[in-house]
């Protein structure tokens, strides 16, 4: 390895290292030493082939004199060129050593990410919706690339370069020593020379990386939020182009700025530190040819000094910074663990039972809820934020009791924020009551499987959230063992075949993010028609026709009565005429059921349900809208006799 590329090598590990020297505990080493253990045959391999280019690398230079001995001394051919066959054999035996070490470190490290990434991604698939509500996706994502890519160089480059470092700077000081003890000396001396810039101007350097990285993922938040299709919307509607222009350009324009500067500081590091080693080989050539002149050291050491140099440099100048590498290491690993050691709050009993067969009731008993705090479901880190909210745990839901026979319709109504959409949550199982219990089929859902719950409990939401993906992908998410058949029976069910049939590519059109290629009415006929082909039990329908126009909510409402029937169904509504014909209609107000009964019961009672009833009618009435428009024409009549 040359000085140069040394220097290149120490620059890139101290501007990539974190910075973090706290101490870490012995439960941190134990707990990389477990995700370790399964790969423990390739580290041992790698550590001895590590080892072994090692010796490899300190023969060649002193081979190297020999020859130059041999030439001086006017030795025959046959030794030279035994020992240059011997040389050629080593580079050979350096490739192949090389080629296989690479190898190693490929599977080792990316087995380790492999394990890292999987453990992390299926422990957050088991975090409740709170923990989702609450967390940046991106920094999310960042700890199953950035952070366990970090993690995982602590196997495939530290743990080698570490490991063949130091034998490579052993056995170079040791052959260097018998050369010539005076110049290993003076070598050593210059060392700091070489050493103290690399760190000095890598902690420069790395302080502009991270300023760089920063405005990269600003501009690329900016980015990510005006071109996706709401943002995009937004801005067309109210942003202004000219202003949004110049502020990208101005957080573009300090990139380049920070690169101009970096790249300035980086040619200075380098060519310095590519002068001091040339300096540092003049110095050997022209110490050592002092000494070999009057006849102290050989023509063939001083050569072998020479290269050995770079022998002794590179090694040094790498366990220099191998600390800085190894704490960042570590500092990737403990915030890889610290996602792995937020708790789940829902945990499924391990001798949780199936959902029985047949239609199943629902009920509430008793129930009590409030959301969990952030310190119980999130991270300061990945929220962004220097400290959790530690608010929450109020009570949402107050003794909510009520009970939905098989094949019944329950409707929830009441104002915003009166725990309607809480109730529906807490059916399938995505948060858990704090008092009271909910039951699916006479069993509490908390003592039945994760498994046999989705199976049972359907849900359609208001945004009718869609993947980027095809429209037969979406739709299999359901049951990805449904047929060709079954899926254009649920389709047509929904009253969406004959538009799915005119798409360029039918089945398998790409619906956009978010489905937003779709109509709002299209997508939730879509996530009806997944409702369908899964063939769940209970179905849940929190405000499915809420922000849609006439046309889209009559051909909704047309598949929902395809996707009720036979089914158990709780069902949020904030238009009244939706849920006429339920077999009870409860409202909620202030997490407490304040009525109950059924459309005709409820109007003739004359309280909260005919108040939300009439007030919905009334603004609906043609005739009130007239008069509205007529008093508020006499008033703009009389201000403007006024003026």
């Amino acid at each position: 390895m040359s000085m140069e590329t040394t220097a290149w090598t120490q620059l890139h590990s101290v501007m990539n290292a974190q910075t973090e020297t706290r101490p870490f505990a012995r439960a941190t080493l134990r707990r990389i030493g477990a995700f370790a253990r399964p790969h423990r045959t390739r580290i041992a391999q790698f550590v001895v082939l590590g080892v072994a280019t090692a010796l490899l690398a300190v023969a060649t230079p002193v081979l190297a004199g020999h020859v130059v001995d041999a030439i001086v001394t006017g030795d025959d051919e046959g030794t030279v060129v035994r020992l240059a066959l011997l040389i050629a054999l080593i580079a050979v035996a350096e490739a192949a050593l090389g080629i296989l070490g690479r190898r190693l470190s490929a599977t080792l490290g990316e087995g380790l990410i492999l394990d890292l990434r999987t453990a992390v991604f299926d422990h957050v698939q088991r975090m409740p919706v709170a923990f989702f509500t609450r967390t940046r996706t991106g920094a999310l994502v960042s700890r199953l690339n950035n952070d366990v890519i970090g993690a995982q160089r602590a196997f495939s480059n530290t743990l080698s370069g570490v490991v063949s470092n130091l034998v490579t700077l052993l056995l170079t000081l040791a052959v260097m020593l018998t050369l010539s003890w005076q110049i290993t000396l003076l070598a050593l001396a210059l060392l700091p020379v070489f050493v103290i810039p690399a760190r000095r101007m890598g902690s420069r350097m790395a302080r502009m990386q991270r300023e760089a990285a920063a405005l990269n993922a600003a501009m690329g938040t900016r980015m990510t939020e005006r071109f996706s299709a709401p943002g995009a919307t937004l801005v067309k509607l109210f942003g202004r182009p000219e202003q949004e222009s110049e502020e990208f350009a101005a957080r573009a324009r300090r990139v380049a700025d920070i690169g101009v500067r970096t790249a300035t500081a980086q040619s200075v590091f380098i060519t310095a530190l590519t002068l001091v080693s040339a300096l540092a080989l003049a110095l050997v050539y022209g110490l050592g040819g002092w000494f070999a002149l009057r006849g102290t050291l050989e023509p063939g050491a001083v050569v072998s000094l020479a290269l050995l140099l770079t022998r002794l440099y590179a090694p040094l100048t790498a366990l220099a910074g191998a600390r800085v590498e190894v704490m960042s290491a570590l500092v990737s690993f403990e915030r890889v663990f610290e996602v792995l050691d937020l708790k789940p709050l829902i945990e499924e009993k391990e001798d949780a039972r199936e959902v029985g067969e047949g239609p199943v009731a629902v009920e509430f008993d008793a129930v009590r809820f409030g959301y969990p705090s952030a310190d119980k479901v999130s991270l300061a880190s990945l929220e962004e934020v220097a400290s959790l909210d530690t608010r929450g745990g109020e009570e949402v839901l107050k003794g909510i009791s009520f009970r939905a026979e098989p094949g019944q319709t329950v409707a929830l109504v009441g104002s915003s924020g009166a725990g309607k959409s809480t109730i529906a949550q807490l059916l399938p199982r995505l948060y858990d009551v704090d008092e009271g219990a909910v039951r699916v089929g006479e069993e509490d859902i908390r003592d039945l499987t994760a498994r046999s719950l989705r199976e049972t409990i359907g849900m359609v939401t208001q945004d009718g959230h869609l993947f980027h993906d095809t429209v037969r992908a979406n739709l299999l998410l359901a049951r990805p063992t449904a047929t060709e058949d079954e899926l254009w029976d649920a389709l047509r069910r929904s009253r969406l075949d004959d538009l799915v049939r005119s798409l360029p590519d039918g089945l398998d059109t790409v619906v956009g993010e978010r489905g937003y290629r779709l109509s709002g009415g299209e997508r939730q006929r879509m996530t009806i028609a997944r409702l369908l082909l899964a063939r769940q039990r209970v179905v849940i329908l929190d405000e499915a026709t809420a922000h849609l126009d006439n046309t889209s909510e009559a051909a909704v409402q047309e598949a929902l009565t395809e996707a009720l029937e036979g089914r158990t169904a709780i069902v949020i509504a904030h238009r009244l005429s939706t849920i006429r014909a339920a077999d009870q209609i409860l409202v909620v107000e202030a997490g407490q059921i304040v009525e109950r009964g059924t459309h005709d019961e409820l109007l003739a009672a004359g309280g909260r349900y005919a108040e939300l009833h009439r007030t919905q009618f009334e603004e609906r009435d043609p005739a009130k809208v007239g008069r509205d428009i007529d008093q508020k024409d006499t008033k703009l009549d009389s201000i403007i006799a006024t003026i």
